[in-house]
């Protein structure tokens, strides 16, 4: 298990924490926690703001992925609250030969996924993985588990550990300093489950998760 930064090479936002937390209303994060049209393609204050395919924000990281794991062409990853399977295209475009999967609780995401994966995606909740033990060579998970309740994280940490027979990597919210947290209680729409880094650690070790991880930390 380490912490290591596998996003690094994602294009980070350059939204105003500030200014959209003024703007955001209880209501708005309860549309936002439907994870339907709203939360990816409507308004900006209710997620995304549109959830359109670029190369740009998946291509390079999928191949540090490759990378890193050591990935062969015959691989296969899960991706984990998939939304729309970008990044596992970027994966079979790079790797035609490999095995892919997602899942995502969004039914409208899976029925609004890029073409030439849809056929790989499921809608479904991360704390119960409809795939056999030690499935995969490498599961992913960005800015997913943490919209759990903390038992069901607990859960889903779980399934991401029982599926996967080599890698797992993980992101979720969380914070170093008082400063962090007020800029993630400011920046996060969906998010249920926010922990201390070393609180989120305690977690990874009391499920037994033996993973790479990292942190989104806002601002």
């Amino acid at each position: 298990m380490a912490e290591i930064d596998m996003m690094r090479l994602y294009p980070k936002t350059k939204r105003n924490i500030d200014e959209r937390a003024a703007l955001i209303t209880p209501e708005q994060r309860q549309l936002a926690r439907q994870f339907g049209k709203d939360f990816f393609d409507g308004n900006r204050l209710y997620g995304y703001g549109g959830f359109g395919y670029n190369s740009k924000y998946w291509h390079d990281t999928v191949r540090l992925f490759r990378d890193h794991y050591e990935l062969a062409e015959d691989s296969s990853v899960l991706d984990v609250g998939c939304a729309k399977g970008f990044m596992l295209h970027d994966f079979k475009e790079m790797a035609p030969k490999m095995t892919v999967a997602g899942i995502d609780i969004s039914e409208y995401a899976i029925a609004n996924s890029i073409p030439d994966v849809a056929e790989f995606l499921k809608v479904g909740n991360a704390k119960w993985l409809p795939y056999e033990d030690d499935s995969f060579d490498l599961v992913i998970s960005v800015n997913t588990v943490h919209n759990l309740e903390l038992a069901d994280c607990k859960e889903a940490i779980k399934e991401i550990q029982r599926v996967s027979r080599k890698h797992a990597f993980l992101v979720v919210d969380a914070w170093r300093n008082d400063h962090e947290n007020e800029r993630l209680e400011k920046w996060n729409l969906t998010a249920l489950t926010k922990m201390h880094v070393d609180d989120w650690q305690k977690i990874f070790a009391e499920v037994g998760y033996t993973g790479d991880f990292f942190w989104f930390i806002a601002g």
